[in-house]
């Protein structure tokens, strides 16, 4: 099976305390002051069902999902987010960006959990079937990620993994980015949140005018 590509589906990307938020309100900006019709998400999550899901995967209070456990739970929640959120809006012709989608599978539970890659890759054409036209990479080394994240407040029960697993993640990202050079955008997410904003927003530009 082939997943399905939409251009006007465009995701984001990258470890803890990347600033993915703050991209994603100036992505949402910019396509809304022209009039567009823009549904902004974000994963786990998306739909009520999947945020009880993502409750239950960020939870430090109950005993810690297995490493298969915590794959399938994200794809569930991802498999509702796509049928009930994100194709229902494609459909409609609306844009959606995303903060975070598949990408983060790979990432979190392949490369820094050490998943079967085949395996996820088998859920990610039977159980979500769409992928993103352009997804942007926030990328920032593992120290100065944790350092923004962790000056949230208390940290969920990935935010509390050790350093090593997310250097693993960094890599799985990187890794994807290197395959998947036609859909990525790296930025470098260490300059200052105003300065990644407008990369970022110049990447949308550029991607707006060859698909309108």
């Amino acid at each position: 099976m082939t997943l399905r590509v939409y251009s006007r589906f465009i995701t984001l990307e990258g470890g803890e305390g990347a600033g993915k938020s703050t991209v994603l309100s100036a992505l949402r900006d910019v396509l809304s002051a022209t009039g567009t019709d823009v549904v902004s998400t974000r994963e786990p999550g998306g739909t009520p069902l999947a945020e009880q899901i993502r409750g239950l995967l960020l939870d430090t209070h109950h005993e810690p999902p297995t490493a298969d456990t915590e794959l399938l739970l994200v794809f569930a929640a991802r498999a509702q987010h796509v049928r009930e959120t994100i194709v229902p809006a494609l459909e409609r012709g609306a844009w959606v960006i995303s903060d975070r989608f598949t990408d983060a599978s790979y990432a979190y539970q392949g490369a820094a959990r050490g998943g079967d890659i085949e395996f996820i890759a088998e859920l990610e054409r039977r159980v979500v079937a769409i992928a993103p036209g352009m997804t942007l990479l926030l990328d920032v080394p593992v120290d100065v990620g944790l350092q923004r994240a962790r000056g949230r407040g208390a940290a969920d029960r990935i935010e509390g993994e050790r350093d090593d697993f997310f250097e693993r993640v960094r890599a799985g990202y990187l890794e994807r980015a290197r395959l998947q050079p036609q859909r990525f955008r790296v930025i470098d997410a260490t300059q200052p949140a105003a300065v990644v904003a407008a990369q970022a927003v110049a990447h949308l530009r550029e991607w707006l005018e060859r698909n309108p």
